[in-house]
């Protein structure tokens, strides 16, 4: 059932966030279809030496990292001075990698994606056209930090068909809005 905001969701910064094969891009992309707010493929934005590494099959260390999360941040301080909210992508394992997000006071809601294994391994399995290849699903998990209290996170078990999952997002960023209020 889908919760009303009777006024509208006020645009914000939502990073979707979690491992590989988790729906990031799905989620994001049908977020901004249904809110009419700035997407960004975090994807997009690693340099290609980050790319090719995965492509590999190699994990990125956290100093892979730090280039890529500071051109997500940068996408997100260029959202904020404008005011129409923004939707990133963007996988945000670890604490360090969301404080980096969040730097200079930035008021970030992370929808965090949470998927069991073996789906996840399905999904990345049938996948076409992507650099990350199945073999670092398992470093994803590891890296993977689960958000802690003082994080502005929201979890959506996100199982179901995309629409749905998409919908529920959005209840959840409704109901998150009616609590703030």
């Amino acid at each position: 059932m889908t919760h009303s905001c009777p006024t509208g969701i006020t645009p914000r910064l939502v990073v979707v966030m979690g491992v590989a094969g988790s729906g990031k891009t799905l989620v994001a992309e049908g977020l901004c279809s249904r809110l009419g707010w700035p997407f960004q493929e975090g994807d997009d934005l690693h340099p290609p030496q980050n790319i090719a590494k995965m492509s590999a099959g190699e994990p990125l260390t956290d100093e892979d990292r730090l280039p890529w999360l500071e051109k997500c941040r940068e996408w997100l301080v260029a959202r904020a001075r404008d005011g129409k909210g923004g939707v990133l992508a963007c996988s945000a394992l670890k604490g360090l990698y969301r404080d980096i997000l969040r730097q200079g006071g930035m008021d970030i809601t992370f929808l965090f994606l949470r998927v069991p294994r073996d789906e996840l391994e399905r999904r990345l399995k049938g996948r076409k056209k992507h650099f990350m290849p199945v073999t670092l699903l398992d470093s994803q998990l590891e890296t993977l930090e689960v958000p802690s209290a003082h994080e502005h996170m929201l979890v959506l078990d996100a199982v179901d068909h995309p629409t749905e999952v998409i919908v529920k997002a959005v209840d959840l960023l409704c109901m998150d809005q009616e609590k703030q209020i």
